[in-house]
C-alpha cells in the first residue's frame, strides 16, 4: 500500500510512541488525523510539543478508545488505522486490573468493530514483547508460546489474539505488530531508560532501580515508528504477527552503567524492592528476532544502542525538558 495521500488515524497519539508515529506519517505526506484521550484542560499529550507548523497539519480527536460510538465516529472515512492507544505501566495493571482489561481489550474491540463497520483498508494493532513473557529460547521468534506474567500482558495478549481472530472470521485487514522495549525523546520515567537518565541528571550517584538482572531487547523510537509503517505498507503482513527488535539482549545494570558512561557519569545502583515485580510476575529474559519483520517489511533497526541512547540523553538534557519528571519519586 502507498500511504501518499492516505487518511491515516492514530489512536494514542499523544504518548510516547504515538507521537512519533504521528510526525512520521506527516513526513509520508498522510492526511494524519491523531485520535487523543479527552481531557477538560485541552491537552493533547506530546503533541502539544510539536512545532506549530506540524500541528496545523494534524486533525484532532479527542475522546476515550472504551467508547464504541466516538471511536467509530473517528474512523469514518480512514484508510488506515493504526492502534496504539492502550494503558502500558505493569506496576498499576497490578493495582487495577480491571481499568486495563476495559481499555487494552475492549477499546481494541470497539476498533475493530468499528473497522469492520466502515471498510478500512488496513489495521495495525499494537502488542507488546511482554505477552512472551521470560524467554523459553532465544532469540524470540514469533512462533514462541504467549505466556503473560502481568495482568497488563495478559490484555496484550487478549487483545492481540481478538484482532487475530477478526482477520479470520470477518477478513478484517489487521496486522500485529509487536515492539521490544521502545526507548527515546518524550518517554515516561515509568520506563526503565528515563528512570536512569533523570536520577543522573539530578545529581545523584546513587541510583534506584528494582531489579538488575532481567535482560531486555532495546529499540529507539524512530525505528518502531518506521516498522509500523513498512507494516502498514506491506502487502504480506496482514494476518501476521511480526515482532520488531534489535536481535540484542542486554541486562539492567549493563544499560544503566551504559548509560552512565556515555554521560560521563560515576553511579551506583541500589535495588529498591518497591520496585521489584513479584518473582513470579518478573519477565527474565527478552531478545528478539527480527528475521520475520526483515523478510516481510523489509525493516531493520537503523540506530545502534549506543546512537539511540546518545540521542535519547541529549533530549533530556535540554533545558526544561527534566521539570517534566519527578525523579525522586517511583512512578508506576
Amino acid at each position: 500500500m502507498n500511504l501518499d495521500r492516505k487518511n491515516v488515524i492514530v489512536t494514542g497519539a499523544g504518548g510516547f510512541i504515538g507521537s512519533h508515529l504521528t510526525e512520521a506519517l506527516l513526513q509520508k505526506n498522510c492526511n494524519v488525523k491523531a485520535f487523543v484521550h479527552y481531557n477538560s484542560f485541552g491537552r493533547w499529550g506530546w503533541l502539544d510539543y510539536l512545532p506549530k507548523d506540524l500541528l496545523r497539519n494534524i486533525e484532532i480527536f479527542t475522546g476515550d478508545i472504551r467508547d464504541p460510538n466516538g471511536v467509530s465516529e473517528a474512523l469514518k472515512g480512514q484508510d488506515v488505522v493504526f492502534h496504539l492507544a492502550a494503558l502500558i505501566g505493569i506496576p498499576y495493571s497490578y493495582h487495577s486490573p480491571d481499568a486495563y482489561v476495559d481499555t487494552n481489550v475492549k477499546g481494541t474491540l470497539n476498533i475493530l468493530q468499528a473497522v469492520r463497520r466502515h471498510g478500512v483498508e488496513k489495521v495495525i494493532h499494537t502488542s507488546t514483547s511482554e505477552v512472551y513473557g521470560t524467554a523459553q529460547f532465544v532469540p524470540i521468534t514469533e512462533q514462541h508460546p504467549v505466556n503473560p506474567q502481568s495482568p497488563y500482558a495478559a490484555t496484550k495478549a487478549g487483545a492481540d489474539f481478538l484482532a487475530l481472530t477478526f482477520f479470520r472470521s470477518f477478513g478484517i485487514p489487521v496486522s500485529v505488530v509487536r515492539p521490544f522495549n521502545t526507548y527515546g525523546p518524550r518517554q515516561s520515567s515509568r520506563a526503565i531508560i528515563p528512570t536512569i537518565i533523570t536520577q543522573i541528571l539530578s545529581g545523584q550517584n546513587e541510583i534506584t532501580l528494582g531489579s538488575s538482572t532481567p535482560t531486555r531487547d532495546l529499540n529507539f523510537v524512530e525505528d518502531t515508528a518506521a516498522g509500523f509503517i513498512k507494516a502498514a505498507e506491506s502487502d504480506r503482513s496482514t494476518g501476521e504477527v511480526i515482532n520488531l527488535g534489535s536481535d540484542y539482549e542486554i541486562s539492567i545494570g549493563d544499560l544503566a552503567r551504559k548509560i552512565a558512561g556515555l554521560m560521563d557519569h560515576d553511579i551506583s545502583i541500589r535495588s529498591d524492592t518497591e520496585r521489584v515485580r513479584p518473582e513470579k510476575s518478573e519477565v527474565e529474559r527478552l531478545w528478539a528476532s527480527n528475521a520475520k519483520a526483515a523478510e516481510l517489511l523489509r525493516w531493520k533497526p537503523e540506530f545502534t544502542l549506543d546512537a539511540g541512547l546518545t540521542k535519547t540523553i541529549g533530549w533530556f538534557s535540554k533545558p526544561g525538558v527534566i521539570d517534566f519528571y519527578r525523579p525522586d519519586q517511583y512512578q508506576i
